[in-house]
């Protein structure tokens, strides 16, 4: 086996590695806090996710080897089909929607030749100064659709998240109409833990809070806990959709906190009745499932997905899903998620006291500031220091003065959670 490297690690820096593997190549991509395996010919996917040395992705073990190369090199290649012959290698990756096989306005996949299983473009920057690396990742042209989709993996030193920028262009010259759909694969278990499972935040916007999408053996349970909604580890094989959902969706596991952020676009049409967000849940069938195509799976997996808004894209045009993964330890319920933290404990200030737990994608210094009805800062309190990735235990006794408004919970510039004080 070979492996080229992008640039010369370092501590402190990303690095990025392309390394042949059976059937096909990787590019490995580190900052010392998480690694990313990311396989072009797969589909473009994100094969591997690690933090502190523990997998967040779910990945095919009949199709891969712990390498990540394929068992059986024939099988990488484009590849087309009922599901049942659908060489599902798990990971992170992107779809058009809505899915479906009654007409050329539905994706008929998977299977599929080129956005599925077919080979993506890979370019690898690393900034000279190891501070972030680029992964570019673009599909053939798919002359189903009429779209090219191009994924972009940025991932930044001292961080426990990346971004993921999708888009769809019409590389066609007829008009077309879909939304990108991002697909995470995620190991399934039994219920172990209250707080294992799928949470997702809403929007309060009046749309429904779930719109059941498939029965395969059944429909997944959603509980919901104000406005947070909690679908427990369960084993069902069936999906349900949020038209609610207010841009971030978590799930809890062996692993830790998965946490996918997502902007929505509340005057925009969603497909699957309105869905921004949907999950997928299956785990071991003695028998196919004609009914869908023959799907028999054969492990417990979670899928948690994110859809852009319904697009109608002229030639040439292009449209666009900015999204932020982070990678966190297993605390239990997912209470909140902001753009530069998550919460398990909600932020609250009662009796003069400060509480809650949050888990910043960044470190730094940590502070607390109360600021007046103008947005003036009243008083600063540090809080100590900060780590990426790593939980924030707030528990600080701080009187207020009679004019402060706003609290403020920061580390460095970035506000991780914020609080308005009524009285």
């Amino acid at each position: 086996m070979s492996s080229t490297p992008a640039h010369r690690t370092g501590e402190g820096r990303v690095s990025a590695v392309r390394r042949a593997r059976s059937g096909h190549e990787v590019v490995e991509v580190d900052n010392g806090l998480i690694r990313l395996v990311i396989a072009p010919a797969l589909g473009g996917r994100v094969l591997s996710a690690v933090r502190d040395g523990r997998e967040f992705l779910h990945r095919n073990p009949d199709l891969l080897d712990e390498a990540f190369g394929a068992r059986e090199p024939r099988t990488v290649g484009p590849h087309d089909g009922p599901m049942s012959a659908w060489h599902n290698w798990g990971g992170d990756k992107t779809w058009p929607a809505p899915q479906g096989w009654s007409g050329p306005e539905e994706w008929a996949g998977p299977p599929d030749p080129v956005l599925d299983s077919g080979a993506y473009a890979c370019e690898v920057a690393v900034a000279a100064d190891g501070s972030c690396a680029d992964i570019a990742l673009t599909s053939d042209d798919d002359p189903r659709t009429g779209l090219r989709l191009s994924r972009r993996i940025s991932l930044a030193a001292g961080r426990s998240d990346f971004a993921l920028k999708l888009s769809a262009r019409n590389v066609s010259t007829r008009a077309v109409r879909w939304a990108l759909w991002n697909v995470t694969q995620l190991p399934g278990h039994p219920a172990e833990r209250p707080g294992d499972g799928v949470w997702l935040g809403t929007a309060g916007s009046g749309a429904p809070g779930t719109v059941d999408l498939v029965a395969g053996t059944g429909r997944p349970r959603v509980e919901r806990h104000g406005d947070v909604l909690h679908v427990p580890a369960q084993d069902v094989v069936g999906k349900v959709g949020f038209p609610d959902a207010a841009g971030w969706i978590s799930h809890v596991g062996q692993a830790g906190t998965w946490t996918y952020r997502f902007p929505v676009d509340p005057d925009a049409p969603y497909t699957d009745g309105g869905s921004r967000a949907e999950v997928w849940m299956e785990h071991p069938l003695d028998a196919p499932l004609e009914h869908l195509g023959g799907l028999r799976p054969r492990h417990r997996v979670v899928e948690c997905e994110a859809l852009g808004p319904y697009r109608e894209l002229a030639p040439g045009d292009t449209t666009t899903l900015d999204c932020t993964v982070s990678l966190g330890p297993r605390l239990g319920p997912v209470t909140a998620v902001g753009p530069h933290a998550w919460w398990g404990e909600p932020l609250t200030y009662v009796g003069g006291k400060v509480t809650g737990v949050c888990v910043p994608s960044g470190g730094g210094s940590a502070e607390l500031l109360l600021r007046d009805v103008a947005g003036h800062l009243v008083q600063r309190h540090l809080l100590g220091t900060c780590e990426a990735g790593a939980p924030l235990v707030l528990d600080a006794q701080v009187p207020t003065d009679p004019g402060t408004a706003r609290l403020e919970v920061c580390c460095g510039e970035d506000v991780l959670g914020s609080l308005e004080l009524t009285g």
